[in-house]
């Protein structure tokens, strides 16, 4: 079995559009306020779940199903709304999250049954779990394989390089490490407060022997592309994709502003309009 819920170019593109409507209307109206770090991995979770991950939302517990982890536990609004929209998550959860109605956290929890592989609140643990979960994967002669959506603020923390040594070490091919690179972690740009240039992420990849490949994080088509080669590559270690993000995408109060890590928008930036093209 692979994807049942394949679709093509236009509507792959159309339900991407979809995700961010109900991301941003579901988090406004229960005041979740993690809403730009959601919006900046729609299109790579749409490329996975829609197109690439050998995944069937009516049997979540299905052996041979490919995993993901989502690391940068706190972005999982659209993560929410897409399992919700296969029919894996009750879609009352998703409507009602963040109030007394549901049962979803701010920041994932493992809950398979929802679709939820990892509990990835604290940041930096999810590539060290998807390495785990590949390594075993591996042992045990599987077929699937072990995505990992890791922010690219995230990368600053020390398990995340400890995990990659050892994923290079035991050739892990079956793992493919998808880096949401907004540029931004909570209230700063990155270039403030660590990396030295917008090349340094790439350099420390190359450092460790990796060969990241950069792809355009907010087209669902060309990302799918580049993931489902990443996935058939015969390559015996594991696959880095650099996805160029812009964080709060969608919302043009929103894009690329530090001050909305954590915050909801007024009305007043609200009607500053969108970037995309809202479905009817």
């Amino acid at each position: 079995m692979s994807n049942p819920v394949m679709l093509n170019d236009k509507e792959l593109k159309k339900k991407a559009n979809q995700i961010r409507d109900e991301v941003i209307s579901v988090s406004v109206k229960n005041k979740a306020c993690h809403i730009a770090p959601s919006l900046s991995c729609v299109d790579i979770l749409i490329a996975l779940y829609y197109r690439v991950m050998s995944y069937d939302p009516k049997n979540v517990f299905w052996e041979e199903r490919d995993r993901l982890i989502f690391s940068k536990g706190h972005g999982c609004y659209a993560l929410y709304a897409i399992l919700a929209d296969l029919g894996t998550l009750p879609k009352h959860e998703w409507i009602n999250f963040y109030t007394e109605k549901s049962t979803l956290l701010g920041c994932t929890e493992r809950k398979v049954e929802y679709g939820l592989e990892a509990g990835c609140g604290s940041l930096g643990h999810g590539l060290p779990i998807a390495v785990g979960v590949a390594f075993g994967a591996k042992l045990q002669h599987k077929k699937y394989h072990t995505f990992c959506i890791v922010g690219d603020g995230e990368l600053q923390e020390g398990p995340i390089w400890e995990a990659l040594q050892f994923a290079l070490k035991h050739k892990l091919g079956n793992l493919t490490v998808i880096i949401d690179s907004n540029r931004l972690q909570a209230m700063d740009f990155i270039i403030n407060i660590l990396d030295r240039d917008k090349r340094d992420k790439i350099r420390r990849f190359k450092g460790f022997g990796f060969s990241p490949v950069v792809c355009p994080g907010h087209n669902a088509v060309k990302l799918s592309k580049r993931i489902e080669a990443a996935k058939l590559s015969l390559m015996d270690r594991p696959k880095v994709i650099v996805a160029e993000t812009r964080k709060g995408f969608g919302l043009k109060c929103m894009e690329n502003v530090p001050k909305f890590h954590f915050r909801l928008p007024t009305e007043e930036e609200l009607a500053m309009g969108r970037s995309y093209e809202q479905c009817e």
